[in-house]
């Protein structure tokens, strides 16, 4: 893997990372926020007090997902490298 693949890869977790703020991940029998990201939540956005600000972003989840996020990317563009 080269340089360039691996700056591919990391704005790929990263841009993969901040599509996922769109799918929510809320457990069960949680009332009174929505979790969002996946695989692991980072953005919550609370719905029983929302004159304050409603969100929170919880960064060590953010980064653990753009690592998640990159290492996918970076095996599909290896992969993609091999084929060719």
């Amino acid at each position: 893997m080269d340089a360039r693949d691996l700056i591919y890869s990391i704005v790929g977790g990263i841009v993969v990372t901040l599509l996922t703020a769109f799918i929510p991940n809320t457990p069960g029998m949680l009332l009174g926020a929505v979790w969002y990201g996946f695989p692991m939540a980072w953005l919550i956005r609370m719905v029983v007090a929302p004159q304050f600000f409603p969100y929170t972003v919880n960064m060590v989840n953010m980064i653990l997902d753009v690592v998640f996020w990159a290492v996918i990317i970076g095996l599909i563009l290896g992969l993609v490298k091999r084929i060719r």
